[in-house]
């Protein structure tokens, strides 16, 4: 898979609303439908992929069959990567990802209340409220993908941890703003 930056595209966020409009009758009661990753924050350059995150109660609540009907293809990667100096259960980083293919999408399904469930929306909700940090992140995307175009492996090696920078002051500024995970896109 190359990996290819994009500048921003407007049409994102209609592009989640329509990929959550299809999710609806195929989620369990009660799950809640995020806008995640760069598509997600205004002005970010991005891969040309919505990302969605789906909160459940339990990821077994989840009806494989019904999203596969709805068609999503299941993948095998079932964590999250875990910070460095952090020890967090299996079941914090535990989730279940699909494929989506019109629009391109990534479903990462997380348990409500956990570390990984947490992680992205507060990454998410930071660089928005960041634009600088929002920018430099760019940079380091555009770098990584000029780099590494054909690497995906190598891609995630050095965002992993640039991405656990960027928690370390989304964590700091979540703490003195008050901030909560919001209740869904």
């Amino acid at each position: 898979m190359r990996i290819l930056i994009v500048p921003p595209d407007p049409t994102w966020p209609a592009a989640f609303a329509r990929v959550k409009a299809s999710l609806g009758p195929a989620l369990p009661a009660g799950a809640i439908v995020h806008h995640i990753g760069s598509t997600a924050v205004p002005g970010l350059p991005a891969k040309d992929i919505i990302d969605v995150q789906v909160t459940v109660t339990r990821l077994s609540d989840l009806n494989h069959a019904s999203l596969a009907a709805a068609g999503l293809t299941r993948r095998p990667h079932t964590t999250d990567h875990l910070p460095p100096g952090l020890t967090l259960s299996a079941a914090e980083l535990g989730k279940v990802l699909y494929r989506g293919e019109n629009p391109v999408a990534n479903i990462h399904s997380r348990e409500q209340g956990r570390f990984n469930q947490r992680y992205p929306l507060l990454c998410r909700d930071y660089l928005r409220a960041h634009p600088l940090a929002a920018a430099a992140y760019a940079t380091i995307k555009h770098n990584l993908a000029a780099r590494f175009p054909d690497d995906i492996e190598v891609y995630y090696d050095i965002k992993d941890p640039v991405f656990d920078l960027i928690m370390v002051g989304a964590t700091d500024w979540a703490d003195h703003t008050g901030w909560t995970i919001p209740l869904g896109d």
